[in-house]
């Protein structure tokens, strides 16, 4: 199959000169995690924008008291895009997406914007019957990164950007209490940047970052799947839900693994193979 028969050619746009805040609620309220970026002058495409991009640029020493206002999207957008032809196979996309630890992509058809692809267009096809004889277990990755609840936020973006991921789960003692992803670290930052230029003064800012807690900023009402769960119902449940992780646990509750988009992207490649 090819990628033109899976794109979607609901395009968003954002001009690069337009803040982050507007970005987060363009994509908070399309319910998507990237935008393509173009220079209103030359409506022409310049970069694509993500919430992990966004989190891991507002932790950073040399933006941290730049204002949100301020902040603007070519800052933080990426300016080498990666494409694809929309006669290219699935396979060869996803292993794209998986070797560049990218979400998504544009599509061009004879020179022209075409669509976009992600992760989520591709899993779909894990919905297939022989996806279903294929539980959880067999593709989760075990090793699991967490962090505990009184872990300081800048920590935790700093485990994204060196394990280049996008969740962590968190942990209080020794039970699961919630994800924090790239989008709750880019939220907690504005929020607080947003507060500090109004209350507090410019010598305490650096301060306040640097002790924003994970658990202030964390996703509490986390769903877990049983390592017995076939891909077809995970893959079902990511984009019913909107996931783009879920913890695996074992008959007794106890979490054994972490099973992502791109373990279900790595699975279409070998099984495509």
């Amino acid at each position: 199959m090819n990628v033109k028969n899976i794109c979607s050619h609901d395009l968003v746009f954002i001009d690069k000169d337009r803040n982050i805040c507007d970005g987060l609620r363009l994509m908070r309220k399309k319910k998507i995690s990237r935008l393509l970026v173009i220079n209103n002058n030359k409506n022409k495409l310049v970069g694509i924008v993500t919430e992990k991009g966004i989190a891991i640029k507002l932790g950073s020493l040399k933006y941290e008291n730049l204002a949100p206002s301020h902040f603007h999207i070519s800052t933080v957008m990426t300016k080498d895009i990666l494409s694809v032809e929309e006669d290219t196979n699935i396979t060869d996309v996803a292993k794209t997406l998986v070797d560049n630890h990218i979400g998504g992509v544009p599509v061009y058809s004879s020179g022209e914007l075409f669509g976009i692809v992600t992760k989520s267009d591709l899993i779909d096809t894990c919905k297939g019957r022989a996806y279903e004889r294929i539980p959880v277990e067999e593709i989760m990755t075990k090793d699991i990164i967490s962090l505990s609840v009184d872990d300081r936020l800048v920590h935790a973006r700093r485990l994204i950007l060196d394990f280049n991921i996008g969740r962590v789960l968190i942990k209080d003692e020794d039970e699961l209490v919630g994800v924090l992803t790239s989008k709750d670290i880019a939220n907690a930052f504005i929020s607080l940047k947003k507060k500090k230029k109004k209350k507090v003064p410019e010598t305490h800012q650096k301060a306040r970052i640097k002790n924003l807690l994970v658990k202030d900023a964390m996703t509490s009402n986390l769903e877990k799947i049983n390592s017995s769960t076939s891909i077809a119902e995970v893959a079902d449940k990511m984009l019913d839900m909107g996931f783009n992780g879920l913890p695996v646990v074992n008959d007794e509750n106890e979490v054994i693994g972490l099973v992502t988009k791109t373990d279900l992207l790595s699975l279409i490649i070998d099984l495509e193979k």
